[in-house]
């Protein structure tokens, strides 16, 4: 009897066991925590300020017109959701995923997102001012209109992002790629684009005056009507493949 008991009890143990080491969990209704699984959850114009949600799931929620500002959402899983016009300034997303979500006209001023994923995200029209974006991947992401002055892009992955109408002037885009890109009317002005790679890219009417793209390369890129006045073109490879000369500024001779 002992043994066909202990044997009967073996499983519930053992899920018993599996539970307790396993991550923290909560339906919708419950409150914010860190790990917690909120999928597909409807949380638009929640108040979660200064939350702290690091390493939560929140695959396919709603979190639209949410106040997320000084939240803590490092490694939070985004995928899918939606965040279009959420307050989001001053949050901490380091690695989190966003691939997928929508934040049309969200307000991400000053937003760490430092090696984010972001990749097939729409951000049009929304404020990234002064954002963090070292190491990001934004793989097809669509930023037309976004406000990007001043936002630190070195080493993202921008390549075929729609970056039409963007202001990316004082942007950090240093050894970011940028491949077949579409920047057509986009304001870079003064922005650091040493080292970038910007093959096959859309620069149609683009401003790039006083732009430091050193060792850049446009190579094949569409350039008709972009402005490069004072740009420097310090060793940067030409739309048709012609290396500039180390004291090329505006011109590439």
């Amino acid at each position: 009897m002992t043994s066909r008991v202990a044997r009967a009890a073996g499983p519930l143990l053992l899920a018993a066991a599996v539970l307790a080491g396993a991550p923290a969990q909560a339906a919708c209704e419950d409150p914010p925590a860190p790990r917690v699984l909120w999928i597909g959850c409807d949380f638009s114009g929640r108040d979660l300020r200064e939350a702290n949600l690091r390493g939560a799931v929140l695959m396919r929620t709603n979190l639209s017109g949410a106040d997320l500002r000084g939240a803590i959402l490092d490694g939070v899983d985004f995928t899918l959701g939606d965040l279009g016009q959420a307050r989001l300034t001053e949050a901490r997303m380091v690695r989190a995923n966003l691939v997928g979500t929508r934040l049309e006209g969200a307000e991400l001023g000053q937003v760490d997102l430092s090696n984010g994923r972001l990749d097939n995200a729409s951000l049009q029209g929304a404020n990234l001012e002064g954002a963090r974006l070292s190491g990001a991947s934004l793989y097809t992401t669509d930023l037309t209109g976004a406000n990007l002055r001043g936002a630190d892009l070195s080493g993202a992955n921008l390549s075929r992002a729609r970056l039409d109408g963007a202001d990316l002037s004082g942007a950090n885009l240093s050894q970011a790629r940028l491949e077949r890109a579409s920047l057509e009317d986009a304001n870079l002005r003064a922005a650091r684009l040493d080292r970038a790679r910007l093959d096959n890219a859309s620069l149609l009417y683009a401003d790039l005056r006083d732009t430091d793209l050193t060792r850049a390369s446009l190579v094949n890129a569409r350039i008709d009507g972009a402005r490069f006045d004072d740009a420097v073109l310090d060793s940067t490879l030409w739309v048709d493949r012609k290396r500039c000369r180390p004291d090329s500024r505006g011109h590439c001779n």
